[in-house]
């Protein structure tokens, strides 16, 4: 089950979390829906490729990215989406789409955005389309120790 990585690591670091089981649902806020957890509180992860090399994005499930304020904010103007062929393969355990924020997992960095950084708790997608964990933000940043930046979304 693709979950038991993420599951194992919480584990290792003592960390409090619930694992949500829910029927299938494919984008973040279908997910978000699905679990009764609110748009703002749920956390999409996005693939991109910044400064040449593969990094995930987290931002509100209700929120999407401004590509051009992003590239401006990390000062990397050739950032771009991933295509799901780029990045399938670093993520093995997981269904593709719906890969936890955890890039220290996978050896990628991760940029939060700030508005997600500020929620006292967060849900997201567990490696499958059918199970979602929640914790607390701040054990999610002293696990991940993402960078946190204000870029805008939409």
């Amino acid at each position: 089950m693709p979950a038991n990585k993420v599951r194992a690591f919480l584990d290792s670091r003592g960390a409090k979390y619930v694992t949500i089981r829910h029927s299938p649902a494919v984008t973040a806020a279908e997910v978000a829906a699905s679990v009764h957890v609110a748009g703002r509180d749920f956390a999409k992860t996005v693939v991109m490729w910044i400064g040449g090399r593969l990094a995930m994005v987290v931002l509100p499930a209700s929120r999407r990215i401004v590509l051009h304020d992003l590239r401006e904010m990390l000062e990397s103007p050739e950032a771009r989406l991933a295509t799901e062929t780029e990045f399938r393969d670093e993520f093995p355990d997981c269904e593709v789409g719906a890969m936890p924020p955890f890039g220290n997992l996978y050896n990628l960095p991760v940029y939060v955005s700030s508005s997600l950084a500020a929620e006292t708790e967060i849900a997201f997608n567990a490696g499958t389309h059918t199970e979602v964990i929640k914790m607390a933000y701040a054990d999610f940043e002293r696990l991940v120790q993402p960078s946190v930046v204000e870029f805008i979304t939409s």
